[in-house]
């Protein structure tokens, strides 16, 4: 069973930056890939960036050059650095692991952290 804790949301202003942080209960170095993806109120859930097990990145073209996905192994912990943020930010954001299962894969999920930005 994989365990997903993310912290680091809250409150800031218009322009300002969190950094989120995502840590799993195992080695994250054997998952797939790891990703953010965020939720809004009346919106669906959308992918804002991965990283593949091979460091690969991938970010949704409204968060290019403001955020950055990264990890560190040793910790089993995923970030997501967010920068020059804006209200169109604001969200619930979720961890999601993708952890090979026999022939396929499954999905993890954190609990949400929620990032609001203010005007």
């Amino acid at each position: 069973q994989v365990q997903l804790v993310e912290s680091g949301g809250g409150l800031v202003q218009a322009g300002g930056s969190l950094r989120l942080s995502c840590a799993a209960s195992v080695n994250i170095f054997t998952f797939n890939g790891m990703g953010w993806y965020r939720q809004a109120p009346g919106k669906q859930r959308e992918l804002v960036a991965r990283i593949t097990r091979g460091g690969t990145t991938n970010l949704v073209d409204s968060v290019k050059g403001r955020f950055t996905i990264s990890r560190d192994n040793a910790k089993n912990t995923v970030y997501l650095q967010m920068n020059s943020l804006n209200s169109d930010d604001t969200a619930v954001y979720y961890c999601n692991a993708m952890v090979p299962r026999g022939v396929g894969e499954f999905a993890y999920w954190g609990q949400g952290t929620q990032v609001t930005v203010s005007s």
